[in-house]
């Protein structure tokens, strides 16, 4: 689990009226993201950064801390309590406690909390009448157990206790990163979240990545794999800006498209075919007539000079005619599986042969 610097200002933990508590809040996270570009503004008041970038950097993870203490000092006014330790959970802990702990041995902090640390007083109550004192006594019980004697979020809370999640599941502010660009003027790009609702530490750190690097070389200097409209997976790829927003319902990626290849899609598609060949057993040209018929039996794919692959199964060939109302378009498609299980997506055009696909 990724060891972090967690950063607590009491005095920004509650909002003002006036804005003042946000505006502060923004002012110092611009502050600590010139220390490290990686710096979350979790909620009000509490600030993560890695440890290990930083203390490479600077010379040490004592370094660090120091000029986090002054950062925040001249940005503020205010004093902050500094902590280090594995997860997020863990690193608030140690935070408020201003405690930086050794190098593993976040496990035995978190075990020795009071159970009211999970952030549940029913879930503490409940465990106090069943004899749990501590966050290591509730994690000692059987998962079976939790589930029959304790709330259906219990479970959650369980997994935190005994290591295996390294953040409470309501621990992130999950509004405060459009609040923040509302304030700044920012443009706030669709977020992708977990399984759960939340997003991971490395998530954000992508996130605030992409958005420098979108900064620097303009809105399409970062471009994601997206799906649109199409018979072939060749014409269905796109790559289209990072943080572009959805297509909107009803998009041509969702209507009919007949004659498209069914699944499975290739894992591989290329933006620029590679030409090969495909060859019968007598080392010949294989073509595909008008009606969509193998002049011969595929027997080998020839993808370089000297480079000769047996064909163990193919299936197809699967014909298709575009705009024939205009300049039409003619392809023919095949799978074939290679003597070594390899899976290739194979076309057919203008007399030519092309490597259009590989499977995962």
């Amino acid at each position: 689990m990724e060891r972090l610097i967690g950063v607590w200002v009491e005095a920004l933990s509650v909002e003002s009226v006036d804005g003042t508590t946000l505006r502060t809040s923004q002012r110092l996270l611009e502050a600590l993201d010139v220390l490290c570009p990686f710096t979350e503004l979790v909620r009000l008041g509490l600030y993560t950064l890695p440890s290990r970038g930083p203390s490479r950097f600077f010379g040490g993870e004592g370094r660090v801390l120091d000029l986090v203490a002054t950062t925040v000092r001249e940005v503020t006014g205010y004093e902050a309590s500094l902590g280090a330790a594995e997860g997020l959970f863990v690193a608030e802990l140690a935070a408020r406690a201003g405690v930086v702990l050794a190098p593993g041995a976040s496990d035995a902090y978190r075990r020795d909390q009071p159970l009211a640390a999970l952030g549940r007083p029913d879930l503490a109550a409940l465990g106090r009448r069943l004899g749990l004192r501590t966050v290591g006594d509730f994690a000692d019980l059987a998962p079976a157990r939790v589930a029959e004697r304790f709330p259906a979020a219990a479970g959650l809370l369980h997994r935190l206790a005994r290591g295996e999640i390294g953040e409470a599941p309501d621990q992130r502010d999950v509004r405060l990163a459009s609040r923040l660009a509302r304030l700044t003027g920012a443009p706030r790009a669709d977020e992708q979240r977990g399984f759960l609702g939340q997003r991971g530490a490395a998530d954000e750190r992508a996130h605030a990545a992409a958005l420098r690097v979108r900064r620097r070389l303009g809105e399409d200097g970062v471009v994601v794999a997206g799906l649109r409209g199409g018979r072939t997976p060749h014409d269905r790829a796109v790559l289209v800006p990072w943080g572009a927003p959805a297509r909107p319902a009803g998009a041509d990626a969702g209507a009919p498209w007949p004659g498209g290849l069914r699944a499975p899609a290739p894992a591989v598609v290329f933006a620029h075919p590679v030409a090969i060949e495909v060859v019968d057993a007598q080392d010949q040209p294989v073509r595909v007539d008008g009606r969509g018929r193998w002049s011969a039996a595929p027997a080998r794919v020839v993808l370089a000079p000297g480079t000769r692959r047996a064909i163990a199964w193919c299936a197809g060939p699967w014909p298709s005619v575009e705009r024939w109302w205009a300049a039409p378009r003619r392809r023919a498609h095949a799978q074939v599986v290679l003597e070594d299980g390899e899976a290739l997506l194979v076309a057919a055009e203008s007399r030519r042969w092309w490597l259009a696909g590989v499977y995962d």
